[in-house]
């Protein structure tokens, strides 16, 4: 049933993260971008202060409503996180935007298979080792148009973006009352 969603941090240099989600029928990925919070810059740690790496639980939580609100409710049924302490506004999140959360269990990696193997794929083109923030949100949004565009053979050669929208079209056809 399409609308379950995967969603994970990708974390790069300098305290630099990109939030991923992945559709777990279609493979459709979505990038959040976590742009560094005002006052950000390197070697400059408060101890016990707010996380200005831009992947706070309150920027993490307005990130991913903002690119979770553009769904149709049918296709946002609900959403599995790893543990990771960026899911900490979790209830505010669900409250926002009716999506639930779900947590994997730890060191459990396969409960998400779907967002690890996407994440795998995303390091060609965001690699370990480099500063994530260097990619602005246009971007982000190219990157995910290519993963969004290259046929899966799982999807019987489809690519996410077609079996995502043959997903909407039956929304919409089950949407329309029938004359006969």
């Amino acid at each position: 049933m399409p609308g379950h969603w995967e969603g994970d941090l990708m974390i790069g240099l300098e305290r630099s993260a990109v939030g991923t989600v992945v559709e777990r029928v279609t493979k459709f990925t979505l990038l959040v971008h976590l742009p560094r919070e005002d006052g950000w810059f390197p070697g400059h740690r408060t101890r016990n202060g707010p996380p200005l790496g831009g992947y706070g639980a309150a920027a993490m939580k307005t990130a991913l409503t903002n690119t979770m609100s553009t769904l149709p409710t049918q296709l946002a049924r609900s959403l599995t996180w790893d543990r990771g302490k960026e899911m900490a506004a979790h209830a505010a999140f669900t409250v926002e935007t009716g999506i639930p959360v779900f947590f994997a269990d730890p060191h459990s990696p396969w409960q998400r298979g779907t967002n690890e193997n996407t994440n795998g794929l995303l390091r060609q083109y965001l690699p370990k080792g480099t500063d994530l923030s260097r990619w602005n949100p246009s971007e982000l949004e190219a990157v995910a148009h290519a993963l969004n565009t290259r046929p899966h053979k799982t999807l019987g050669w489809k690519t996410p973006t077609e079996a995502f929208h043959e997903h909407l079209l039956l929304l919409q056809q089950a949407g329309v009352a029938s004359t006969s």
